[in-house]
């Protein structure tokens, strides 16, 4: 076995770990958005849904050529736009619909959302730097989701302390357009590779 073979082994390896852990707190975090009626919940629960869906599809890039590899790129930052407007979409409806959310829920759940993707990110910080776009698409997403949890564990106490449901909602329209900014970024990362390489071509 050469080099290359062990190296698409490990990058197989984290990903499938990656992958399974992000599947399992989607579920997770569905029960939590149920429970705690919370858009931002929700939010970070279809983030993590992106990501396992991300991290599956860079499983099946690994070893492959770059044309696939930034396809599972694009396919990454094409779900985390595509999630982000549905969040809108259940921040307008919860509007609406006028539940109060729960704070302590919010908080208890985001908590183990943030410890489980503050493990992955360490997991994956290998590609923080990595020349595959496929790789560091993983990397950034996972940041975005441990940043996503910071904000949801602060939404969750502020709405514990002060009972305002408007925190909620604001919180989950902020997650909206961070989760979509996240995806345009993966997109730029993406055509930046395309223009370095036909630069490094001319």
């Amino acid at each position: 076995m050469d080099d290359r073979d062990r190296q698409a082994r490990a990058d197989r390896r984290r990903l499938a770990l990656a992958f399974a852990a992000n599947a399992a707190m989607v579920a997770v975090g569905l029960v939590g958005w149920r429970l705690a009626r919370s858009t931002a919940l929700l939010g970070d629960a279809l983030d993590m849904l992106a990501d396992a869906s991300g991290y599956a599809i860079a499983w099946l890039a690994v070893g492959c050529g770059t044309g696939r590899q930034r396809a599972a790129a694009r396919w990454n930052g094409a779900m985390l736009m595509a999630l982000g407007v549905a969040l809108f979409g259940e921040v307008a409806h919860r509007w609406f619909v006028g539940e109060s959310p729960d704070g302590p829920w919010i908080a208890v759940f985001a908590g183990l959302s943030l410890t489980v993707n503050a493990l992955v990110l360490r997991l994956l910080s290998v590609y923080r730097e990595s020349r595959q776009p496929h790789l560091r698409a993983t990397w950034i997403d996972t940041r975005a989701d441990v940043l996503v949890n910071i904000g949801v564990l602060l939404s969750g106490l502020l709405v514990a302390l002060t009972g305002w449901r408007a925190v909620d909602l604001v919180a989950g329209a902020v997650l909206g357009a961070f989760v979509i900014h996240e995806g345009w970024e993966i997109w730029e990362d993406d055509h930046d590779d395309d223009d370095y390489s036909g630069n490094s071509r001319q």
